[in-house]
C-alpha cells in the first residue's frame, strides 16, 4: 500500500491536515496515511510517526534550540523518502523544517503538496523562488497568495480558507451563551492570549490589567477566556474562567474580543465579533522580526482587509489602559467605530473563499499520487 506523509508541526497544522486526511480517507482508501502531527491526525486513525507537541516553537532564538530534535525527524524522514515508502508528501505551514522536508522529498522524486504555504508575502520573500523549485503543487488560503506565487511560477491554487468548514455549525449568539453559561442582556469579553505557553507568558498579565481596568467601567462585565486544552494558567494570574478547545463558540457568544496576533483574528472575523490585535514577542526576535517583515499591519484579519480593520497593538504599544479604551468603544453596541469593525469583517469574510479547502486540497492529493 502506497503512503502519503502529513507534516504539520503546531496545532492549527494539526487541525488542517487532519481534515484533510478525512476527504483523502474517503475517495482514497487504497492509500496508507502516515503523519508527524498530533490528536486531530490521530482522531482520523492517522499512524503518527511523531508527536506535533515536540516541534511547536515560535521566535528566531526559540527555535534554535530544537534543531537537534528536528534534525533526527528528518533523518528518519529521508530514510523513508530513500526507500521508495512515499507516493506523496503533504506539508502544512511550519516553513522552517517543512521546507528541509520538501528538499529531501525533491531529491528523491517525491511529490511535495503544500498547504497553508509559508508567509512569503509578510517575509522571508527569498524563499519564494526556493517554492519554486521544490513544491510540485501549493494550496493557498488566503486570496492574495494565488496570484503572488503563480507570478514565481508556482502551480498554486486559491482554496478558500480551512476555517470556513467550521462555521456550517456554527452556533449563534444565544446559543453559545446558552452553552457556555453565560447571561444572555450582559456585556461579554472574551481574552485570547495565544495557543503556545510562551505566548501565553508574554500576552496574560496585560489582557488581565486590560479587563481590570474595563471592569472598573463596566462592574457586571462576563469575561472567558480561550485556551487550548493543554494549557492550565494560575488563577491567580488569570482570575477569569477558562474555556477549552471552542473558540468559534467563545467568539459568537463575545461582544467584543482581544486577540493575540495570528489565526484567531480570521476566527473573530468569521465570527463577527469585533475585535483589538495584541502581540508582543522576545525583544531580539522583535528587532529581527521589524528588518524583515514587510507588511504595515501583522493581524491577519488587517492582512486580508489591505487596511487596519482591528487595531493593533504591538510590543511596546501594549498599554493596558489604551487598549481597554478601545475595547470599551467595541462593546457599546451603538458606537460608530462598532459598525466600522463590523462591516470591515464583513469584507475580509467575502474574502476568503467558501467552505470545503480541505476536500479540494484531498482531491489535489489524490491527483498528485495518481491512479490507484
Amino acid at each position: 500500500m502506497r503512503k502519503v506523509l502529513f507534516v504539520a508541526g503546531e496545532a492549527s497544522g494539526d487541525l488542517h491536515a487532519a481534515g484533510v486526511a478525512s476527504a483523502l480517507r474517503r475517495i482514497r482508501p487504497d492509500l496508507e496515511l502516515i503523519a508527524v502531527g498530533g490528536p486531530r491526525l490521530a482522531e482520523q486513525g492517522v499512524r503518527l510517526i511523531h508527536r506535533d507537541h515536540q516541534l511547536g516553537v515560535m521566535g528566531f532564538l526559540e527555535v534554535l534550540r530544537h534543531v537537534p530534535r528536528h534534525f533526527q525527524l528528518l533523518r528518519t524522514i529521508r530514510q523513508m523518502l530513500d526507500r521508495g515508502e512515499l507516493a506523496l508528501v503533504v506539508l502544512i505551514d511550519y516553513p522552517g523544517f517543512n521546507m528541509k522536508v520538501a528538499a529531501s522529498a525533491k531529491a528523491a522524486g517525491v511529490p511535495v503538496l503544500y498547504y497553508v504555504t509559508p508567509q512569503v508575502w509578510a517575509w522571508g520573500a527569498g524563499r519564494i523562488p526556493k517554492l519554486a523549485q521544490l513544491v510540485t503543487k501549493a494550496a493557498v488560503i488566503l486570496p492574495f497568495e494565488e496570484p503572488l506565487l503563480r507570478g514565481h511560477g508556482i502551480d498554486a491554487t486559491f482554496v478558500g480558507h480551512p476555517l470556513l468548514d467550521r462555521t456550517v455549525n456554527m452556533p449563534t449568539c444565544q446559543e453559545a451563551r446558552e452553552a457556555l453559561g453565560l447571561a444572555q442582556n450582559v456585556p461579554v469579553l472574551a481574552l485570547f492570549p495565544g495557543s503556545r505557553q510562551q505566548e501565553i507568558d508574554r500576552h496574560i498579565d496585560a489582557f488581565v490589567a486590560t479587563t481590570r481596568d474595563l471592569q472598573s467601567k463596566i462592574p457586571h462585565l462576563q469575561v472567558i477566556v480561550s485556551v487550548a486544552p493543554t494549557v492550565a494558567l494560575d488563577s491567580d494570574r488569570c482570575p477569569f474562567r477558562l474555556v477549552h478547545s471552542a473558540s468559534l463558540s467563545v467568539l459568537r457568544a463575545a461582544d467584543a474580543a482581544l486577540c493575540k496576533s495570528g489565526t484567531t483574528t480570521l476566527e473573530a472575523a468569521i465570527a463577527d465579533c469585533p475585535l483589538v490585535v495584541a502581540y508582543r514577542t522576545g525583544r531580539i526576535s522583535f528587532l529581527l522580526a521589524k528588518r524583515l517583515v514587510k507588511v504595515e499591519n501583522i493581524g491577519l484579519v488587517n492582512v486580508v482587509a489591505g487596511r487596519e480593520v482591528a487595531r493593533e497593538f504591538i510590543q511596546d504599544e501594549i498599554v493596558p489602559t489604551e487598549i481597554a479604551d478601545t475595547l470599551l468603544d467595541l462593546l457599546d453596541k451603538t458606537s460608530p467605530h462598532r459598525q466600522d469593525v463590523l462591516t470591515g469583517l464583513a469584507e475580509v469574510r467575502a474574502k476568503l473563499g467558501t467552505p470545503g479547502a480541505a476536500g479540494r486540497v484531498a482531491r489535489m492529493a489524490s491527483a498528485l499520487v495518481g491512479d490507484r
